[in-house]
């Protein structure tokens, strides 16, 4: 029997014209979704997909409920990710980073209009939530040269005209982040610019029952991508000839075969290399009976990101004692300070109370004892007692809050670090690990060898 043309072209061939996450099940769509594999994997692994309509609807109502609650005329958004937040939409996102040419204003009556790359407006159709389609936000100068002022006039025009419509003409707005002459333009308007990422953080902080299924699956997708990363350490380092740019590919690769978008940092180390850390993989070749550490940082399926962190013994011989001590404290570390998380427990509390380091780790910890995380690393950040600034965090944990609880633990001087990481919900009565990927036996001292 001949296959028909739409089977074939479907994301998941089981399903209708509407797959599982409530979009169109067309493997030629505009926006970005999971994979066959993705979605296969899912399955089988008995998880719940995200409703993606009600997902959008939810992000844009608190986004929305947020701007009214401030008396604000408007929320305007440059970043590329509160733009995905806002619209579910995405165009050429690493390049938006450095050369911001989309804007998305959201005003208090929910009326949402982008400005886009000018021959793509079509890129953000399929959410209806989007009400109209523009151009003109790109206000950077390799785009405008000398006349970036006459641009950022045009821009701030349309954006006076909007308020006018649907803010009521007040001129309270928030913006998150703005070019130059972008800023100076919508003060000439009158406006009184607000804090937009206060706004924005907020809002994204809070995850709705979709948004969390759409962490569990990508929380699935990042550790298979661990798995096959950690199957090819384990098979090919001991052989020889493997450096660690190598091994992060095999992360990459298998994050975009699943319908991941991109990897943030590039923190991934070998050996003597992980200390300090935040050195880069690169051209070194990883040897038997060393260590092997990383930070995912990854941008996954459905825009979500998957912020965990592991630590790998490579080798036929143990480990040395140190290095299992470092790793037993790291766990340890991570494991105490999770118990203390539930919903009402104020963020500076968590700080007052964490686990304490030995004193040979303090001057490497990490930057944090947790963050949030969503979209990216997100609000809020929670401090060591000795970085913590009175009066910055001064919130209440909330149910539907996804912290990442963070250890470091490397002496200054020293030739290995222990990095580890877990993504962590909160519920209504305390908090639920989504993170499930083993941690290394050799290095727990739970293997013989």
């Amino acid at each position: 029997m001949n296959q028909h043309y739409s089977d074939r072209r479907k994301i998941d061939p089981s399903q209708g014209a509407i797959t599982g996450d409530n979009t169109p099940n067309d493997a030629n769509r505009i926006e970005i979704g999971p994979t066959r594999l993705a979605l296969a994997e899912w399955a089988q692994a008995g998880l719940a997909l995200p409703d993606l309509q009600a997902m959008r609807r939810y992000r844009w109502q608190r986004l929305t409920n947020a701007v009214a609650a401030r008396d604000y005329g408007g929320l305007l958004m440059f970043d590329p990710l509160n733009i995905r937040y806002a619209t579910d939409s995405t165009n050429m996102q690493l390049w938006n980073t450095h050369n911001p040419f989309r804007a998305v204003l959201l005003c208090p009556d929910g009326y949402m209009v982008i400005w886009d790359y000018r021959n793509a407006p079509f890129l953000s159709t399929f959410n209806p939530l989007v009400r109209e389609q523009r151009s003109g936000a790109d206000l950077f100068y390799f785009d405008r040269g000398d006349k970036v002022d006459v641009a950022a006039d045009v821009f701030s025009n349309e954006v006076r005209a909007l308020v006018q419509a649907h803010g009521g003409g007040n001129k309270r707005l928030a913006v998150d982040k703005i070019m130059l002459h972008g800023l100076r333009a919508l003060e000439a308007q009158g406006f009184e610019i607000m804090e937009g990422e206060e706004v924005t953080e907020k809002a994204r902080a809070i995850k709705g029952p979709d948004e969390i299924k759409a962490m569990r699956c990508a929380s699935a997708a990042c550790e298979t991508a661990m798995e096959r990363m950690e199957d090819f350490a384990r098979t090919r380092i001991p052989g020889g000839d493997v450096c660690e740019d190598d091994v992060w590919a095999v992360l990459h690769a298998e994050n975009i075969r699943r319908g991941g978008e991109w990897i943030e940092t590039r923190l991934l180390s070998s050996g003597p290399r992980t200390n300090p850390w935040f050195q880069e993989c690169g051209p070194r070749l990883c040897n038997a009976n060393e260590i092997l550490a990383f930070d995912t940082d990854l941008v996954g399926s459905y825009g979500i990101c998957v912020d965990i962190s592991r630590t790998w013994w490579i080798g036929d011989r143990a480990p040395r004692p140190d290095m299992i001590y470092a790793m037993q404290h790291a766990h340890e570390h991570i494991m105490t300070n999770m118990q203390m998380l539930a919903p009402g427990v104020m963020i500076p509390e968590l700080t007052a109370n964490t686990h304490v380091l030995d004193d040979i780790f303090q001057k490497q910890k990490y930057g944090c004892l947790m963050h949030g995380v969503g979209l990216c690393d997100e609000w809020p950040l929670v401090a060591y007692p000795d970085k913590a600034v009175d009066g910055a965090y001064d919130y209440p944990l909330e149910p539907g809050m996804v912290l990442c609880v963070e250890a470091l633990v490397g002496a200054e001087g020293g030739d290995f670090s222990i990095k580890l990481e877990d993504q962590v919900l909160i519920t209504e009565t305390g908090f639920e690990n989504l993170t499930t990927y083993p941690f290394d036996p050799a290095l727990m001292g739970q293997k013989s060898f």
